[in-house]
């Protein structure tokens, strides 16, 4: 998987579909030095073919940029692939077959990790409760993280590990959040060998350059990882072929800023908590939710994110925070509206600030993240999740807030630029099925048409990081690309009217396959970071 120390050669790629906006019906492409050199039709192709090196045939399949998935928690996804993933679950007792199965076939394992439990999703409705689970593992240390991880349930055995943890904010019978979360989380994630993260890091890089994912935003940060972990992950991605990962350092300490820089990350950005998340009760609201009598938990205020923003703008360094709920959506935009009065407003607006998840927005925020020029970085897949009339939104929020979250198309009308993750492991590494779940999504007037939605999934990761010169096919620009069998390309819009002429040549327009939900998604065949080839499907 390491990026060759040599300069790659001159490929030429011909008999396909490249989805380029150079040339819409282009069917070749030529790659040297690890950019694209030229796109164009089969036939001028052939003036090309004595200076390249390799030919690759590509009958019939589509080229397009990789994607970059513009939130991931690597170290974690891994673990969730090679290890207890219950997100599969259906009810709580498959769940507690599944941690006892796991917890026999780790006898060595110093702490048992899972991840994924949904209860909300369970005919019990509950979590498993602490004895449950001390007889599931046969009373040993155990880390459970509910889907969105911002609650875990544990064992007796590992809150032992934790001295002071009952008196810690967030601590209960049940689930976990707050402090009391973020201390057993240190402590289990303490017990991963070196060796387990670095094969961990490895599974999570390989699978996402299965599918086509070209580069991962890496969301790391005190609460979330560590310093090791981060710096491990991308020395791993700077000597081993695979996804380029970018890194970002969530620090908002007063040397949060420095030690950002010093890590080696693009911005003290990320999950910087400014609240928690839906499905744990603990996103910050206005009201209270529709089924507890509270409004989540605020974590940090409008002068702390000002200062913060003023901090990084200084450094050079893009800010960014999580906030999921509207208040603490409000108070972001609130503190980077403060911070523009301290240090100018065409500064803020060149940083380029992030938000990640950005979920509950009103058109006061949505104005305001355009005025500031924040990027929002959203996962699609929440909706397609936890969206609709009887799901998890609407259980937590009533159906009408719950119908104003992810409002994508608002986003884009306001000229919000977009970058779509999936925040795995809370949601799969998915990108065919996240531009769908944009482009179909459960409240009908936040759809994007598909053509956005890829976009914003692949050119607008690059755009996130500062990068205006990649995540598209044409000449110049990094030789970042995936390989695809695929059914007929279509242009679809949110109300499908453009689909029935999208095969006309008139239209100009490149097309993507068909993510009608049902239709079978693309299969990756080749995925190519730099020049170089860090995916190829067996047999292919």
């Amino acid at each position: 998987m390491s990026e060759s120390p040599e300069t790659p050669g001159t490929v030429l790629l011909r008999r396909g579909e490249v989805h380029s906006p150079a040339d819409p019906f282009a069917t070749a492409m030529i790659v040297e030095r690890g950019r694209i050199a030229w796109v164009g039709s089969e036939g001028a192709a052939d003036s090309f073919a004595d200076g390249v090196e390799e030919i690759v045939d590509l009958d019939g399949a589509l080229v397009t940029p990789a994607f970059t998935d513009a939130h991931v928690h690597t170290t974690a996804t891994g673990l969730a692939l090679t290890g207890l993933d219950l997100s599969a679950a259906r009810s709580l007792a498959e769940a507690l077959t599944l941690v006892r199965e796991h917890a026999g076939s780790h006898p060595a394992d110093r702490v048992l990790l899972g991840h994924g439990w949904d209860a909300a999703r369970w005919p019990d409705g509950r979590p498993p409760t602490r004895a449950e689970l001390d007889e599931a593992t046969g009373g040993r240390p155990l880390y459970l993280t509910r889907i969105d991880v911002h609650s875990a349930v544990v064992t007796t055995a590992l809150l032992d590990l934790v001295p002071g943890v009952t008196d810690l904010p967030g601590y209960t019978d049940g689930p976990l959040t707050r402090d009391a979360h973020h201390a057993v989380r240190a402590a289990a994630h303490a017990a991963v060998t070196p060796g387990q993260r670095t094969t961990a890091q490895r599974a999570a890089l390989a699978h996402a350059a299965s599918l086509g994912i070209g580069s991962v935003h890496e969301c790391a940060g005190p609460d979330i990882s560590s310093e090791g972990d981060f710096t491990g992950l991308l020395r791993l991605a700077a000597s081993e072929p695979g996804p380029r990962v970018v890194g970002y350092w969530a620090e908002q300490a007063e040397d949060g800023v420095a030690r950002a820089r010093a890590l080696g990350a693009s911005g003290a950005a990320g999950d910087l908590f400014v609240d928690g998340a839906l499905g744990s009760h603990t996103a910050c609201l206005h009201r209270p939710y529709a089924d507890a009598s509270h409004t989540g938990t605020a974590y940090l205020d409008t002068a702390a994110v000002a200062a913060h923003v003023v901090a990084c703008t200084e450094a050079g360094l893009q800010a960014g925070f999580h906030a999921i709920g509207d208040a603490a959506v409000t108070t972001v935009v609130e503190g980077v509206r403060a911070a523009a009065e301290k240090v100018g407003l065409p500064r803020i607006r060149a940083a380029r600030h992030r938000v990640e998840h950005a979920e509950m927005l009103t058109p006061e925020t949505i104005a305001g993240f355009a005025e500031l020029g924040l990027t929002a970085s959203v996962q699609p897949a929440f909706d397609a999740l936890w969206g609709g009339e009887d799901g998890m939104y609407a259980r937590r929020l009533g159906a009408e807030r719950a119908r104003t979250l992810n409002p994508f198309a608002g986003l884009l009308r306001a000229g919000v630029p977009l970058a779509f993750g999936s925040d795995s492991p809370v949601t799969p590494l998915d990108p065919w099925g996240t531009v769908r779940a944009a482009a179909f999504h459960r409240t009908p007037e936040h759809r994007v048409s598909v053509r956005a939605a890829f976009t914003a999934h692949t050119r607008g990761g690059w755009r996130a990081i500062g990068r205006d010169d990649a995540g598209v096919l044409v000449p110049g620009t990094p030789a970042d690309y995936a390989v695809w069998r695929t059914e007929a390309l279509v242009v679809q819009a949110p109300d499908d009217r453009v689909a029935r002429w999208s095969t006309d040549p008139r239209s100009g327009t490149p097309g993507l396959p068909d993510l009608t939900p049902g239709a079978p998604l693309p299969l990756c065949l080749r995925t190519v970071v730099d020049g170089h080839t860090v995916f190829v499907r067996p047999g292919e």
